[in-house]
């Protein structure tokens, strides 16, 4: 018997429990349903595709502090965190004020205003990167960013991870959770999938698939496209796929061997930045990339995004590179991250999600080791995930190995029991935010020993 697979009475345990688990949530979620089911004016009944869960998405009325409240009535913990946005936890003070006080002053003008000052100078001293621009998500920092790397370059080709997300434009669309596709190709050498329809042939071609954690492949692709390779975007710390560190020496290995070939490096913060530490995944491992893009976490809640760099965006000062958007800089956002990166983020803020940390690693951890479980805890920073597997993930293909009804059953048992995970289980990560609570990480690993019992018996 192989790591992924497991005993026939273990399978059978993991299919009761989900089914049970999803008749008890079908119980607690009837308004919901009835959301769903009312919602036909949108298309797949949801706002985002990513919101169609099974057995049906949450509908949600509010939050305050660490909880989320549902159209029915129920009380969560928050550990879904929007996919790594409510850092901040829901109605913090600082955000609110400043929110409040911008509104009254006016909330558009498509002109520049004194906190994106604030905001870009917070930003350079994070991340060690001069120049900064705004824009509205991490899709279009990620955009931005492809686009940057081949006209400073002249080149067309990028480079990316098997398996990693950096948005929905055409370059990144490419191979990101192809797990149903038979034939991947080569280990070292992964066929680029389309992850979407409508997307361009020519672009989609243009994108090279590389394994993470393997330079060679790296190499291989630069000489097989000698002058051609523009550069690479990835996650400092893969976050599309559970939790995957690079290898020790990874990250500036790899920004050498590009720069060699001409090629540049860009870091995709958008999950990474601000929640694993004051300076994201490039202050935590020490690397500084040709652009960096952050999202997510900044705005405290609103939606906006950066890219920031140094020789590179000289092509935006420059005017060659023309970095337009009509919500770029957004008054309201930019309020909203200003308070959210000199505020709320502080050292103390820091100190207090490490604390969390560590509990929710130890206690899940102990779970595990009381039950002898063939399962990892991976954590970075305030983000961290359950690996249901023995060992290390090192890249997708790992991962595509992984029984996606670990994930699933374990989303269904924190929720019913008043824990709000993000209801892609197996690929996605839970959040604490700064007005987590000791109280909030001991019901996660409640519930999560519920889990350990039910498929191992009560140890």
């Amino acid at each position: 018997m192989t790591a992924t697979e497991i005993a026939p009475e273990l399978s059978t345990r993991l299919d009761s429990l989900i089914a049970d688990e999803t008749t008890a949530f079908r119980g607690r979620q009837r308004r919901s349903k009835a959301m769903t089911e009312r919602a036909t004016v949108l298309a797949g009944g949801a706002t985002s595709s990513w919101q169609v869960a099974e057995p049906h998405a949450v509908w949600l009325s509010h939050g305050n502090g660490s909880k989320l409240y549902d159209v029915d009535g129920n009380e969560y913990s928050d550990f879904h965190g929007g996919y790594g946005v409510s850092l901040a936890g829901h109605n913090h003070p600082a955000i609110v004020e400043a929110v409040r006080r911008r509104v009254a002053l006016g909330t558009h003008f498509a002109q520049p205003t004194e906190d994106s000052i604030v905001v870009a100078e917070n930003l350079a001293e994070r991340y060690d990167q001069p120049l900064w621009r705004f824009g509205n998500s991490g899709t279009e920092s990620t955009m931005d960013a492809v686009h940057l790397m081949r006209a400073f370059t002249g080149r067309e080709r990028i480079l990316k991870l098997e398996g990693g997300y950096h948005g929905h434009h055409d370059s990144v669309m490419v191979s990101v959770q192809p797990e149903s596709v038979g034939d991947l190709g080569p280990v070292d050498s992964p066929i680029g999938i389309p992850e979407n329809t409508g997307l361009l042939r020519a672009t989609v071609d243009g994108t090279v698939i590389v394994p993470a954690n393997n330079l060679p492949a790296v190499e291989a692709a630069l000489a097989r496209y000698p002058g051609e390779i523009a550069g690479m975007i990835l996650e400092p710390i893969m976050m599309n796929a559970g939790i995957i560190y690079p290898d020790d020496g990874y990250l500036q290995a790899l920004k050498d061997l590009l720069h060699a070939h001409g090629a540049l490096l860009t870091f995709d913060e958008v999950k990474t930045g601000f929640t694993v530490g004051p300076g994201g995944a490039s202050g935590m491992l020490g690397v500084t990339s040709d652009l960096v893009c952050v999202a997510k976490a900044m705005g405290g809640g609103l939606s906006t995004s950066a890219i920031g760099g140094g020789e590179v965006m000289e092509l935006v000062a420059s005017g060659d590179y023309q970095q337009v958007g009509t919500f770029n800089g957004n008054p309201l956002a930019m309020a909203a991250a200003r308070a959210m990166l000199t505020e709320v983020l502080t050292d103390d803020a820091y100190a207090h999600l490490d604390r969390l940390r560590v509990r929710m690693r130890d206690g899940l951890q102990a779970v595990i080791d009381r039950h002898g479980a063939p399962w990892v805890v991976v954590t970075a920073g305030a983000k961290g995930c359950v690996s249901f597997m023995p060992d290390r993930i090192r890249n997708f293909r790992d991962f595509r190995s992984l029984d996606g009804r670990y994930g699933h059953a374990h989303w269904l048992v924190q929720h019913n029991r008043g824990a709000f995970l993000p209801p892609w289980g197996k690929v996605e990560q839970w959040l604490t935010s700064v007005q987590h609570t000791d109280d909030d990480v001991d019901l996660f690993v409640r519930n999560f020993t519920h889990l350990a019992d039910s498929l191992h018996g009560a140890a």
